[in-house]
């Protein structure tokens, strides 16, 4: 997620915590590796539409995303993780974060449910978002895939 043009190239794969988004991180290091590719592992974040201007004040969002992010690469890789892989947290909704990820990016890795509202959908609001309209090839990962 850089505009330096003699970066390397990416494989952006968004995390949010979820079983789901640790199999993506897993699933995108033998593309990054076989490409000569860097992973950019991605947790964006959101405030709640419900949420009072009162109780917003009182969390921390950003940290949480970090740690939740950490422990996603930790859980994903242990102290094997890949060379050149950068963990990003940002603000925004995750679908048009990553979307406006792919634009620099060689691929986009994402699990096919994660931790939003709709846990029992198929595939989730993002990662369909992502598949729609994405500027770069899509890889939603299932959960039956660690089988």
């Amino acid at each position: 997620m850089t505009n330096d043009t003699a970066a390397a190239k990416r494989i952006v794969v968004g995390v949010d915590g979820s079983p789901c988004s640790i199999l993506a991180l897993q699933r995108a290091r033998p593309i990054a590796d076989a490409s000569q590719w860097e992973i950019d592992a991605v947790a964006a974040w959101q405030y709640p539409s419900y949420l009072g201007a009162g109780i917003v004040g009182e969390l921390h969002p950003d940290d949480d995303a970090r740690k939740f992010l950490h422990d996603a690469v930790e859980a994903a890789f242990g102290s094997d993780r890949p060379e050149g892989l950068e963990e990003i947290v940002t603000h925004g909704y995750p679908s048009q974060v990553l979307i406006e990820a792919s634009a620099e990016a060689e691929m986009l890795v994402v699990g096919s449910r994660g931790h939003g509202g709709f846990v029992g959908l198929l595939l989730g609001s993002v990662s369909g978002q992502c598949a729609e309209h994405a500027q770069c090839p899509v890889l939603v990962v299932h959960s039956g895939d660690h089988h």
